[in-house]
């Protein structure tokens, strides 16, 4: 089955399939939960299609009309294993899944777009179990005809330096686009 005629796939910018198969290495049945996942769902729908019925998916995000979208779009492919959960990432313990209850967390294109970095990745690394991995997918360093502006961008080794006290480590950094960054984080 390709996953790329069953699911819509995003935009030329990313490869969701490619980032959470092959880079995150997501299994049937796993537990995922992409926070900040934004009204598409890209990620989110990807990852449904890749866990399958005996898996699931929280597609967390602050806006309620992200959520309802994302909802839309499920139904419209039969998706049962996405619950969307209404959250501020950037309050410690305020998403409503257990601690260390998730096989992989997804954190795509959210930080540029927070003040609170180092919130978001506890709140990530509180969710995810241990030997689990976490997605850090942004905005690459300068000046590109899309994006956020290089002030708003966070560097890979600010990331590392704020995960260093949470119980995480890297397992790998690579290119993800022409302009992202992404590294897979292991609890």
């Amino acid at each position: 089955m390709n996953n790329s005629q069953n699911v819509p796939g995003g935009n030329e910018l990313l490869n969701p399939v490619d980032l959470i198969k092959n880079k995150l290495g997501v299994f049937y049945g796993a537990r995922v939960a992409d926070l900040g996942c934004g009204g598409a769902g890209f990620f989110v729908l990807q990852n449904a299609q890749i866990v399958g019925p005996n898996g699931i998916v929280y597609a967390v995000d602050i806006l309620k009309s992200a959520l309802a979208n994302v909802e839309a779009r499920a139904k419209i492919l039969g998706f049962k294993n996405i619950k969307t959960i209404w959250s501020n990432l950037e309050k410690y313990g305020a998403t409503k899944i257990n601690n260390e209850s998730i096989d992989f967390t997804l954190l795509v294109n959210i930080l540029f777009q927070n003040k609170n970095h180092l919130e978001i990745l506890k709140e990530a690394a509180r969710l995810t179990k241990k030997g689990g991995k976490i997605l850090v997918v942004d905005w690459k360093e300068g000046r590109f005809p899309i994006g956020p502006l290089p002030e708003d961008k966070i560097k890979p080794n600010d990331i590392l330096s704020m995960v260093n006290g949470l119980g995480l480590s890297l397992e790998q950094q690579f290119d993800a686009g022409t302009f992202h960054y992404g590294m897979v984080l292991i609890k």
